[in-house]
């Protein structure tokens, strides 16, 4: 398929998100069966409710509401005083009950914003509801020896609470979507109300997109995208449907209003079925639960409990910290990191926070990506870092040092302690500093030439040898004077 072409520039693309994202709760949305399945046998969290047996009866997850609630407060929703519950019927084969509790009319959160950054500029997109719903069964495809397909149907994650959150037709690129979606789905983390996993199924999207000629009011007929579980995937499916879009508006084509599948190995978006509209899954009132009513006192609890999201921190730590904008971005990208730097840095000043985020960024992260630990897992606690850069303010240890520390802490150890047992206490013996300067010299009299010729970064050289004799352990700055010295002499 081409990638572009020149007609191309009189279309746009239109695209709005459905994101579902599981909520961390301990129980079920409707029960009280462990929502926790990942390391379960198949069917093993299940209970008359989550089975969908006749007679079972609801009883709402009051927790599961509360992140709700806090979800849409992050987007900038409002909190109706009622919303209800209502049954969306429809028939597979992970549905036990043949019907979803979901909302429809009355949703918990509406009218909400994402702010997001993308391309280098600040976009706004809308936020149309964000309600509550129950997350249904999975099905298992696999194949005996003689190639025959078998559909298994595990139903422990059938009524696990899941949060619905949809947006407006706001994106106009699949670059600006995939922005979107990280944005979303780091705020998520950052309120605790998600995993956000993509890998798991916690955190799913299904993204509708159309195309039509540049400056219409009407959008054209939307397809709605399922099947990516990935961030670049969904970039490389809305890729794929927008220019299969313009290309059939090129030779006349009429686009259906259907639903696709993203196939990953193809790299394709294939058709599935014609695009449900509401009417089509008869929605009505959910018998078995009351209608919800929030009170303002609880939405206000529920605001003063929010944390201040990743935005505001990111900005918060370019003026406070006077940190470059690249590293508060990596700082404030998972929430623990940012309160782990917090936490060393204190109240200690600008400086501190320079060498702290030098650290996390250029090192500790780069331990992290080593260890194959998550992202928001670093592999030393604050009190490990904060030791660190005492040690390295103090002038106790050398930066080559301190990366070897770095490298070696066992579990709990202060690297003190750690340089201690490893003899990486920064030197400081005079004598043994000049005896480590005289082999240098002695060993590299080509860069001892040079210097005295004119060539004065000839010493960058003798440092860097010099230290490696004392084991790392010697100061650069100590160094640097102890060979400026001996090489004034030589003169």
């Amino acid at each position: 398929m081409a990638t572009v072409s020149s007609s191309w520039s009189g279309y746009e693309t239109v695209i709005g998100l459905e994101v579902h994202a599981q909520l961390m709760t301990r129980t079920k949305m409707y029960c009280s069966c462990a929502s926790n399945y990942a390391d379960a046998e198949p069917n093993t969290h299940l209970c008359p409710v989550c089975a969908g047996l006749p007679g079972a009866l609801p009883v709402l997850n009051r927790t599961a509401v509360e992140k709700a609630i806090l979800v849409g407060l992050a987007l900038n929703c409002e909190i109706p005083p009622y919303n209800k519950l209502d049954r969306k019927q429809y028939v597979y084969p992970d549905l036990p009950k043949g019907y979803q509790i979901s909302q429809y009319d009355m949703p918990l959160c509406v009218n909400g914003w994402l702010e997001f950054e993308t391309g280098g500029v600040t976009k706004r997109a809308g936020i149309t509801r964000v309600h509550v719903e129950e997350d249904t069964g999975r099905l298992v495809h696999v194949q005996d020896g003689l190639g025959a397909s078998t559909s298994l149907v595990d139903l422990n994650r059938s009524g696990v609470p899941l949060l619905e959150i949809v947006g407006e037709p706001d994106l106009r690129s699949p670059e600006e979507a995939q922005d979107y979606l990280i944005a979303l789905r780091q705020i998520l983390r950052y309120i605790d109300a998600s995993t956000g996993s993509m890998e798991d199924g916690a955190f799913r999207c299904d993204a509708n997109v159309s195309v039509r000629l540049r400056g219409a009011a009407r959008l054209g007929a939307k397809v709605e995208v399922k099947n990516m579980n990935s961030f670049s995937a969904v970039e490389r499916a809305l890729k794929f449907e927008e220019i299969r879009q313009r290309e059939a508006l090129d030779t006349g084509e009429v686009i259906s209003q259907e639903t696709r599948g993203w196939i990953e190995a193809g790299s394709i978006t294939v058709s599935q079925r014609t695009k449900e509209q509401a009417h089509d899954y008869r929605y009505f009132p959910e018998p078995d639960l009351p209608p919800l009513r929030v009170e303002e006192s609880q939405v206000a609890e529920l605001q003063d409990i929010l944390p201040e999201l990743p935005a505001a921190r990111r900005g918060r730590f370019v003026t406070q910290y006077r940190l470059k904008v690249s590293d508060a971005a990596l700082l404030t990208a998972e929430r623990p990191i940012a309160d782990d730097f917090e936490a060393v840095v204190g109240t200690r000043g600008d400086e501190r926070a320079r060498i702290t985020a030098n650290w996390i960024v250029n090192d500790v992260l780069g331990l992290q990506r080593q260890l194959g630990l998550p992202p928001e897992q670093l592999p030393v606690s604050a009190a490990q870092l904060g030791d660190l850069i005492d040690a390295l303010t103090a002038n106790e240890l050398s930066s080559r040092a301190a990366k070897d520390v770095l490298a070696q802490l066992r579990p709990d150890e202060l690297p003190r302690a750690a340089a201690a047992r490893l003899n990486l206490l920064s030197l400081n013996d005079d004598g043994a500093v000049d005896a480590a300067v005289s082999e240098t010299l002695a060993a590299f009299p080509e860069a001892v030439t040079d210097y005295q010729s004119g060539k004065t970064n000839a010493i960058g050289r003798l440092i860097g040898e010099t230290i490696k004799r004392t084991g790392g352990r010697a100061r650069p700055e100590d160094v640097r004077a102890r060979l400026e010295h001996a090489l004034a002499a030589r003169e």
